[in-house]
């Protein structure tokens, strides 16, 4: 799951001005030959460990001090790293993968299969409770290590040190790419004798090691490191400074303006603005990613328990006017829940509601529902990030239209995850995904698979289904997707599959994520494309000589 993070605990600007200060963020002298410091604003992540980072923040941090089987680049291509080799049998339940030799952890210790093996069973630990283990859940004895029953998982042997066997409970022709997330990663032994130590301080095998402890809500610092068995990177570190979540735009952006920070987001209301100063020196970025925007309906109780409910909720949205008002073309509306970013799976045009505000169809459709004026619907969103307008522009055509009386709540973005998470979580939640490996199967079956869902026994919902969404037929299409190893054919599938889950409106787009930066590129180069994970390609920049 990659979404924008939005907590931390520091306030204001001079808050910022002094941390970057304390941590030796200003103006110093940088050299090419020492790689120089690039230097960029964030919020608090909530883990930077890769068995549990789940969101843009923490990934930003755990995808470069890890290295795993592969990586996937700007472009969405499926890249080796320790992989040198893959292969799958023919119904595809079992894949073998080389690894590269003679490679290390920052501690010393050896990258080999068995640390694969180690990271792998320890991200399904009951121990380490990850979010994200369900990347993993189509290996054999994955519910015995899940459930505490078992500590290692039967479906991953090592016959030698670069040797790796995984076989799977089901057909699945795409999990190579699966391996691209931190999920995956190789972890040292010493991870396992103290997840709270290695959770501040974490031992990788990446392009870049800590420079020190996390430095929780104030600072993250990286260096490169020299000692990687793969190809090194040519920034000399990297210095994060931890940013308030209630202004975090703002804050980055006022950060790039006084020097210092080296890139930034923009705040929506300063796009225009920025554009207009910025691009003319070569420092503004833009660029159409991965990720998709939508209204989050929960569909197993609830206002919005019906499809025709969540039907009138779309029908009621004017996505053209807040995209000509509000952002003024710098979004567009959406219509599918698989994003354009992905061209051979895009199928535009697949949410009807989506196109165009019908009143009268939304007014059918709440009949239909039972749905009356007066009644109550809340609206859940994180503040901080520039939601605020378009969720009340939003909340407001919906009121006009249906006369339903929604209550907006505007959290931070651990509590919205856990509002939604709730066992009485009801109405709708502002949401957002981007994939961590480039196919739809990333978006069809995290967010609406029954076996994402994961209730503990208290009802919370432990997998991204935070929708609740529960279709057989959908399932089984995304099961026959994944059991197919034709590429032409096994899309021909998950797009039966999103038409299915669409005509259910078991998410409501809203918009296409288009990503803008401010990026001193006079002072760096390769800072031209962001990371099919929309953040920079760290890997590639380098101090200008």
């Amino acid at each position: 799951m990659r979404a924008i993070r939005v907590t931390g605990w520091m306030a204001g600007v001079g808050a910022l001005v002094l941390t970057v200060s304390a941590c030796g963020g200003g103006e110093t002298k940088q050299t090419a030959a020492d790689g120089g410091t690039f230097r960029f604003g964030l919020t608090e992540p909530a883990a930077i460990d890769p068995g549990l980072a789940s969101e843009t923040t923490g990934l930003i941090v755990s995808e470069v001090l890890f290295s795993g089987l592969y990586r996937v680049n700007p472009k969405g291509e499926l890249e080796p790293r320790l992989a040198t080799s893959a292969s799958t049998n023919d119904d595809c339940t079992q894949w073998k993968f080389s690894i590269k030799g003679g490679t290390k952890f920052t501690n010393g210790e050896t990258v080999d299969a068995e640390s694969l093996i180690r990271g792998w069973n320890r991200t399904v630990s009951p121990a380490l409770a990850s979010d994200v283990s369900y990347h993993l859940d189509g290996i054999k004895g994955y519910e015995k290590v899940r459930s505490g029953k078992a500590k290692r998982m039967s479906g991953l042997t090592a016959p030698d040190a670069t040797s790796l066997r995984v076989d799977l409970t089901a057909s699945d022709c795409e999990f190579d790419k699966k391996t691209a997330h931190t999920a995956f990663s190789p972890i040292p032994k010493a991870a396992v004798k103290s997840d709270k130590e290695f959770a501040d301080l974490p031992i990788g095998n990446g392009p870049f090691k800590m420079a020190g402890k996390w430095d929780h809500n104030k600072k993250i610092s990286l260096v490169r490191n020299d000692a990687y068995g793969l190809k090194k990177a040519k920034l000399g570190g990297i210095d994060i400074t931890l940013v308030n979540s209630q202004s975090m735009f703002d804050l980055e952006y006022q950060g790039f303006q006084t020097g210092i920070f080296d890139y930034a987001h923009v705040p929506p209301g300063q796009l225009s603005k920025a554009e207009a100063q910025y691009k003319p020196a070569g420092k503004w970025m833009s660029q159409d990613v991965n990720g998709m925007n939508y209204l989050l309906p929960i569909t197993d109780q609830g206002p919005l328990k019906s499809r025709d409910a969540r039907l009138a909720i779309s029908y009621a949205i004017d996505r053209q006017a807040i995209t000509k008002g509000l952002y003024k073309g710098y979004q567009r509306p959406a219509s599918s829940i698989v994003p354009p970013a992905l061209p051979k799976s895009y199928q535009d045009g697949l949410c009807t509601s989506c196109l165009k505000q019908d009143a009268a169809k939304a007014k059918a459709h709440a009949k239909k529902a039972g749905l009356k004026p007066g009644d109550e619907l809340s609206l859940v969103f994180n503040t901080g990030v520039g939601h605020d307008q378009w969720i009340q522009a939003a909340a407001k055509q919906i009121e006009d239209t249906l006369g339903l009386k929604v209550k907006v709540q505007g959290t931070t973005f651990t509590e919205g995850l856990e509002k939604e998470q709730s066992a009485e979580a009801t109405g709708m939640f502002r949401y957002s995904w981007g994939a961590d490996y480039p196919t739809p199967d990333n978006y069809l079956y995290p967010l609406l698979h029954s076996n994402s869902i994961a209730k503990d026994k208290s009802g919370k919902v432990m997998g991204d289904n935070r929708s609740r969404y529960h279709n057989p037929a959908f399932d089984k299409l995304v099961e026959r997707g994944r059991a197919t190893k034709d590429e032409k054919k096994r899309i021909g599938i998950y797009k039966q599959a999103e038409k299915v889950a669409m005509d259910d409106m078991a998410l409501i787009p809203t918009f296409h994520r288009s990503e803008y930066r401010l990026a001193d590129k006079k002072k760096f180069a390769g800072l031209d494309v962001l990371s099919f994970g929309e953040s920079p390609y760290f890997e590639e920049i380098e101090l200008r000589k």
